[in-house]
This record gives structure tokens, C-alpha cells and sequence, in this order.
């Protein structure tokens, strides 16, 4: 199980220390939303924030680009050190020229695909998909409610798995008992915010673990 914090909800007075409690904690990838306020309503991590966690930290760093025409970004975003970029495929007229961009340079693609993108029309792009990130919450802000029907989403694709070879991940109100049943249904990892990881009674090592045994806390 891969568990990823949400790094939008860290403490950006000491993001430097956050990323290395968390890493001594266990997280496997470090997840780092860029908005740009056009593509969703808000405006969140920028270039300067993705460096920051990137030298705080060996492990895998990915950006989430929720922002209008990746394709002129994403060089800026693999320079400042991110291992994984995804996109949205309403984002981009040329998905996969994106896509294939982002395996030029080394790193894993990515595609976020929002609670109202059907699995047929993205299906052609898992060819070239390293990572699937299904979000169960509509984009652009933390603390949202799961959306239920996603369950069904996540079932079918977790199905594909075999034939594409891409890892299935789950960003949106992933609490404990979420990443139980996402995990028994064929996720492979899940974005943490403030619904598992932070803000929480419990320290991050102690919140990863339960996560891993599939407890509630």
C-alpha cells in the first residue's frame, strides 16, 4: 500500500521539518497539489514549494497539476525534482503528447481523472499511464466529502490493472475506513490529507501504521 501525504495540508511554517517527519513516519510519496485557479477554483503549491519538499526528501515526489495547459509546465515541474506529474485529460487538447513528455524525461506519467470522467473515454490513454489517480472528491479543495458512486469507478479499473500495468491510486477523503475497503477493492496506494494524516490526536508514524493494518483510530 502506497500512502502518500497531501502535502497542501502540511505546515507550510516549517514545510522543510513536516517533510522529514514524515518521511522517518513511512510515507512512501510525497504529493504535491498545484492549482492554478482556472482549471479549479483555488490556487494551492507552486514551483517554489515543489523544490522545497524535493530536497527535504529521497523519496518519491509527484505534482498534481490541476492547471490549464500542463504540457507548457511540466519541464518547469520535472526540473524542480518531481518523480511522477499528473494531469487531467479535459486540461490538455493533446493528452498523450503530455503524457509522453513527462516518460521523455524520465519520470512516471501520470492521469487524474475527476469524479465525472467516465472510464470509456479515458480508456485509450492507459496505454501510456504509468500512474491512474481516480479523485473522489471534485478537485480544488481539501475537506470534502467521499463521493460514493467513485467506489464503482476505482472496482472497474482495478480490474484494467493487468492489462495496462499502471498503479491505481485514490485522492479524495481517503479516511481509514475508505483506504480499508479502496484497498480490498484493488487500490494501490491512497493521497492522505486531513481525513487520515493530518491534525490528527496521533503522530504521523502511529496514523501510517494503523493505515498499513488497516485499523481505525
Amino acid at each position: 500500500m502506497l500512502l502518500c501525504p497531501s502535502m497542501m495540508c502540511a505546515d507550510y511554517g516549517a514545510l522543510k521539518d513536516d517533510v522529514r517527519a514524515l518521511d522517518e513516519a513511512g510515507a512512501d510519496i510525497f504529493h504535491c497539489d498545484v492549482m492554478d485557479g482556472t482549471f479549479v477554483p483555488n490556487i494551492t503549491m507552486g514551483l517554489m514549494d515543489v523544490r522545497e519538499v524535493r530536497k527535504a526528501t529521497k523519496k518519491p515526489v509527484d505534482v498534481h497539476l490541476m492547471v490549464e495547459n500542463p504540457l507548457a509546465k511540466v519541464d518547469l515541474f520535472l526540473d524542480a525534482g518531481a518523480d511522477i506529474v499528473y494531469i487531467h485529460p479535459e486540461s490538455e487538447r493533446y493528452v498523450v503528447k503530455t503524457l509522453a513528455r513527462v516518460r521523455e524525461r524520465d519520470a512516471a506519467a501520470g492521469l487524474a481523472i475527476n469524479p465525472d470522467t467516465s472510464v470509456g473515454s479515458i480508456e485509450e490513454l492507459l496505454n501510456v499511464v504509468d500512474y491512474l489517480m481516480v479523485m473522489t472528491v471534485n478537485p480544488g479543495f481539501a475537506g470534502q466529502k467521499f463521493i460514493d458512486f467513485s467506489k464503482r469507478k476505482i472496482e472497474r479499473l482495478a480490474d484494467m490493472k493487468e492489462k495496462y500495468g499502471y498503479k491505481l491510486m485514490v485522492d479524495g477523503a481517503c479516511s481509514p475506513s475508505v483506504v480499508r475497503e479502496l484497498s480490498s477493492c484493488g487500490a494501490d496506494g491512497f493521497v492522505l490529507g486531513t481525513s487520515a494524516l493530518f491534525g490528527k490526536r496521533i503522530g504521523y508514524a502511529e496514523c501510517l501504521r494503523n493505515l498499513r493494518e488497516r485499523k481505525d483510530y
